[in-house]
This record gives C-alpha cells, sequence and structure tokens, in this order.
C-alpha cells in the first residue's frame, strides 16, 4: 500500500512536471512570436500634411504573385498595369484616364512585368512569358513576343532596344520596332533565391543587372557580352537559405557611380566605366534605393531604413520604428524618404534626421509591394489590389 501510494505521488510529480515544462515552452513560443510581429504603429505630431491629389482603380492587381508591379512615367504620362491583362494611361497631375489596353477575354493574360516605357512604347510582360508593346500615344497593340519563363520585372525600353529580364535568369534583347530577337544572356540561377527579380539598367552602351547570385553585372547593350562583374552581397552560409544574397533592386546610377543593395544587408557603390568598388556598408535590403543630394536611402529586410553617405557609405541616420512591417524600397519625395507597407501605410521621414513627418493611408489590406515613385512632385503609390494613388506636398 505505501509502495502504490509512493508511486501515485511520483507520477503526480511528473505530470505537475510536465505541466509546467508546457507553460515555460507555451510562455517562449508567446515571446518568440510576438517577437516577429510587425512593430504598432506610434502616434507623432504630423510636421507635413500630404494630400491625396488623385487615385485610380487599375483592375485587379497582383496580389501574391511577387512581381512588386508599379507604374511607369514619361512625357506628363503615367502607365500602370492590372494582372488581369490591362494597362492605362493616366495624366500625371489629374489622373485622368487617356487611353486604356484590354486583353480579350478568352486570353487569360496575366501581366506581371511592368509597364517599361520609352522610344514610344509601353511594354508588358505575362506569367506566360508574353512580352507585349504597345503604343505609347493610344494604347494600340504594335508587336508580341515570347520569353520561356514568367515575366515579374518591368521591361526596360531604351537605345533602340526592348530588354526583358525573365525568371530563369535569361535576359532578352529585342528591337523596339519590330519585335525581332536581337541577342539574349543567360545566367545560373542559385538553387533558392528570394521571388522577384530588379528591372536592368541601361547607359550609354551599357546595360547593369542585379542578380540572384549577389553580384551586379555590366553587358554590352549591342550584344549582351559580359563586360566586368562585381559582387555585392556575398552568399556566405552552410545552407541554402542563408547563402540568399540576391541583388533585386534596380541598380541606380548617379552621376558616374552605381548604387546595388542586396538581401544580405549589403549596399555597395561602384564607379560606373571601371567596375571598381569605391565603398560597401553594410546596411541594404532587397527593395529599391532612393536617391538624395547627399545620400542614397535603403530599407533592410528588417524594417529599418538607412541614409547612407554618398561619399563613404557611413550611416547618417537609422529609423527602427517600422520594424517587420514588409517596408518597400524608399523614394525622395522633396526633403522626405517615403515608403509603404504591408497594412497600406505610406510614412515620411525627414531626410535630415529619419524622423517621422507624416503618414497616410491607401486603404485597408492593401500591401504595397512596389517602391513609389516620385514624378514631377507627386509620389505614386501602387498597392497589390490594384489602386494607384498620387499624394502631393503642398
Amino acid at each position: 500500500m505505501i509502495k502504490r501510494m509512493a508511486a501515485v505521488a511520483v507520477l503526480v510529480s511528473l505530470l505537475a512536471g510536465c505541466s509546467s515544462f508546457k507553460s515555460m515552452f507555451a510562455g517562449k513560443n508567446a515571446e518568440a512570436k510576438k517577437a516577429a510581429e510587425p512593430a504598432e504603429l506610434v502616434k507623432f505630431k504630423p510636421t507635413i500634411k500630404p494630400r491625396k491629389a488623385w487615385s485610380v482603380d487599375l483592375g485587379d492587381g497582383e496580389r501574391r504573385i511577387g512581381a512588386r508591379q508599379g507604374p511607369a512615367v514619361a512625357d506628363g504620362r503615367v502607365y500602370a498595369a492590372a494582372a488581369e491583362g490591362r494597362v492605362l494611361a493616366l495624366d500625371l497631375q489629374t489622373g485622368k484616364r487617356v487611353w486604356e489596353f484590354k486583353a480579350a477575354k478568352d486570353e487569360k493574360l496575366r501581366l506581371t512585368g511592368g509597364p517599361g516605357a520609352g522610344n514610344g512604347l509601353v511594354v508588358v510582360g505575362g506569367l506566360d512569358g508574353a512580352v507585349i508593346a504597345l503604343d505609347a500615344q493610344d494604347g494600340s497593340e504594335r508587336w508580341r513576343a515570347k520569353v520561356r519563363s514568367e515575366i515579374i520585372a518591368a521591361p526596360t525600353v531604351s537605345q533602340g532596344l526592348v530588354l526583358v529580364r525573365s525568371n530563369d535568369g535569361r535576359i532578352t534583347a529585342f528591337d523596339a520596332a519590330s519585335g525581332e530577337q536581337r541577342w539574349y544572356a543567360e545566367r545560373e540561377l542559385p538553387s533558392l533565391t528570394v521571388r522577384g527579380n530588379a528591372s536592368l539598367t541601361p547607359a550609354p552602351g551599357l546595360l547593369f543587372a542585379g542578380n540572384d547570385d549577389g553580384t551586379l553585372t555590366a553587358l554590352a547593350l549591342r550584344d549582351g557580352r559580359l563586360l566586368w562583374e562585381q559582387a555585392v552581397g556575398l552568399p556566405e552560409g552552410r545552407t541554402e537559405l542563408e547563402r540568399m544574397a540576391d541583388v533585386d533592386a534596380p541598380i541606380v546610377i548617379d552621376g558616374t557611380m552605381l548604387y546595388a543593395s542586396s538581401y544580405r544587408n549589403r549596399t555597395v557603390a561602384i564607379d560606373g566605366p571601371s567596375g571598381r568598388p569605391m565603398w560597401q556598408s553594410d546596411h541594404g535590403g532587397p527593395g529599391a534605393i532612393g536617391v538624395a543630394p547627399s545620400a542614397i536611402l535603403v530599407s533592410s529586410a528588417a524594417g529599418t531604413v538607412y541614409a547612407l553617405d554618398k561619399s563613404n557609405g557611413v550611416a547618417l541616420w537609422s529609423q527602427p520604428a517600422l520594424a517587420r512591417r514588409s517596408l518597400t524600397g524608399p523614394a525622395v519625395q522633396g526633403d522626405y524618404a517615403v515608403v509603404g507597407d504591408y497594412a497600406g501605410y505610406v510614412h515620411w521621414l525627414r531626410l535630415d534626421n529619419g524622423e517621422m513627418a507624416a503618414r497616410e493611408r491607401v486603404g485597408r489590406k492593401k500591401a504595397i509591394k512596389a517602391a513609389p515613385v516620385v514624378a514631377d512632385g507627386l509620389l505614386l503609390v501602387q498597392d497589390v489590389k490594384g489602386g494607384l494613388t498620387a499624394f502631393r506636398l503642398d
């Protein structure tokens, strides 16, 4: 009887221990979950008041495709695409529709890459590899072509060529007038990459590309030959996940300097003509780079916005208040850096010190993935549900 009572006591003790272990692990899980949640927005007194100039519903947005679909601006017009196979041309100042292209109902065209604009063309790409060139004046179709993989980066139109990057690592150049293929360049992809890739950046006779293996390459625009290559983010680590170093933001040209940023939180400045590295910073991220007179702006994957000195890459300031809010790359509107977030909020930060200056929302549950675009003083924000909103600072 005594032995039985002792066994019961031991069993009760073990069960109590299991319960305490469960409580301990539950507490740690709750703490970890809370630490991973997006930072709550803190109230502040705005120092500027952005005004919504206009807003347009483009149609079905990209939603979870991961294309970071944004508008293009050329000659006083905004060109924007909806995933449902629709392209609109809008007046930049008023948002008034100038023309609309819409795919046939039985075509099932899903537009994800684009638009790119230039040389009198507006070019978009699709999930099935379709490349469609439209007349910039009236939206009529000029030509079509096809690549072998989906297109989720905006095509680039420059110097008589339409340059398309597909998701298999290939860059294809088409004649802007006829749509005839001129050349292609291929690059092997790592086993694991971040979803998405950047538009290509042209310069006279040159084409700059950020790659999924963490490099920046310069190609000859005439035939796609590799001229030089530099590392931006180093793919270090034991696992494929740890080695992801994608350069998923467009290369920025400022004078003769190139700026590139990597998923591995590294930003570099490179002399464009020679390809020689000038400086590197351990602050960076997968989003677009903003350019101010004396600094470049980057958003880290963790949600901190940095201003880096153009001359040496030193961080002039950082703003961590938007941590884990899946920020876009920054744009520069006047004296402010601007980013969007996963909940549809647009945040204005002072360029001189990074302090919060204003906050507006484009709508509930309308995540902003593409970096805002600034043209003629207007800030253009496209959300994943197909809304395009223009803000003005008075």
